[in-house]
């Protein structure tokens, strides 16, 4: 089997950023690692958790989902592509989840902050799911500035991967809800270029991608194979230039990388 450290550790070098990546099977425990203790700006990943605060709400609160929000122009920010359609009649708490979570709507993922307590209320849910290292800070779309060495804003590989299995698989969450939210991950449009470009044919993907500042690309998700069980993967990739480049490549061969050692 290769080893897939010493390939991680190759291609940052090539990539010449900071590469974070765990990758778990979730049948046999398996792992691959490489810098999956450190710190790297979540930027749009955290919807993910969002997403997860707002149905375990849902599961208390039956109709929560199908709650319609209202909202002016001015609650928007830069890139949000599905709200910024719907200033006029609104949308439901359901509706925002699948806009911040598909197209990544920054718009969507403010007003769902809004009702859970803002980012420090998406930082006590990702502790209570067991994420010690996360911590939402700001709002979008300032939360995504990503500089090096700012802790604003970060979590760890391993820790966003432990969230999305407990969220997507596991038991964070009641079953209706967790299938909800594979739903909203697997309907995602934002990640054919990273993670998925390295999926074998035949198997299914569930992801969230993050970007920011500082050539920051991030994805994690679910993949499901024909057989057998799921696979979760947290990839986080940032650079040292400001006005660095986002580097999809990258994602996609870490995750490679990743597929291939875990056999």
């Amino acid at each position: 089997m290769p080893d897939a450290g010493a390939e991680l550790a190759a291609l940052e070098r090539r990539a010449g950023g900071r590469l974070g990546v765990l990758a778990r099977h979730t049948g046999n425990g398996r792992e691959v690692r490489h810098r999956a203790g450190e710190r790297f700006p979540v930027c749009s990943t955290f919807k993910a958790i969002l997403a997860g605060a707002i149905l375990q709400r849902s599961a208390a609160m039956p109709g929560l989902l199908e709650q319609q929000v209202r909202y002016t122009r001015q609650d928007l920010v830069a890139y949000s592509p599905i709200t910024e359609k719907h200033v006029a009649q609104g949308m439901t708490v359901g509706q925002l989840c699948a806009a911040a979570i598909q197209y990544s709507d920054n718009g969507a993922a403010n007003l769902l902050m809004r009702r859970i307590g803002g980012p420090a209320g998406v930082t006590a849910f990702a502790r209570s799911i067991g994420n010690q290292s996360f911590r939402l800070d700001r709002w979008e779309t300032e939360l995504n500035t990503a500089i090096p060495g700012d802790p604003r804003d970060t979590s760890t590989p391993a820790d966003m991967a432990a969230s999305l299995q407990a969220l997507a698989l596991d038991n964070a969450l009641p079953a209706a809800q967790r299938r909800q939210l594979q739903d909203w991950l697997r309907g995602n449009t934002t990640g054919a270029a990273r993670i998925q470009a390295a999926m074998p044919a035949g198997w299914q993907i569930g992801d969230k991608t993050g970007s920011g500042d500082y050539g920051t690309t991030n994805d994690i998700a679910v993949l499901w194979p024909p057989a057998g069980a799921p696979i979760v993967i947290a990839i986080y990739f940032t650079q040292a230039a400001p006005d660095a480049k986002w580097s999809n490549e990258t994602i996609a061969s870490a995750a490679r990388i990743a597929l291939s050692g875990l056999g």
